[in-house]
């Protein structure tokens, strides 16, 4: 898919455009992760001329929201959650994550 949506995109889309931003609702944090970093991944391989993000508000606090759920004493591992899926994400960002990236140890290590 990232290949046909980078074609596209190369197609169509002007190089003076500043950037290109996907929507991530819908998607689990790993799943958004996953696509942003095989698009990112062909976009460096076919030098695109924008960058490639994704707007990560719901895949980024989701997780985080969903263990917080409004209680104080879940606030440390909401932070973790919510550092864990940024860094992923930023990871993603470059072409450069991993599945083994979301182990417990390193969400563990996300605090």
């Amino acid at each position: 898919m990232a290949v046909a949506t980078l074609r596209c995109l190369l197609e169509n889309v002007p190089a003076a455009v500043a950037g290109i931003a996907f929507l991530s609702g819908g998607q689990s944090g790993v799943l958004a992760s996953e696509r942003l970093n095989a698009i990112n991944i062909e976009a460096r391989h076919r030098r695109a001329p924008w960058p490639l993000v994704f707007s990560f508000a719901r895949a980024i606090q989701q997780p985080a929201l969903g263990i917080w759920v409004g209680q104080e004493r879940n606030d440390v591992a909401a932070q973790v959650a919510l550092v864990h899926r940024a860094r992923r994400g930023h990871a993603a960002l470059r072409g450069e994550y991993l599945d083994k990236m979301e182990d417990s140890r390193s969400l563990r290590k996300a605090s």
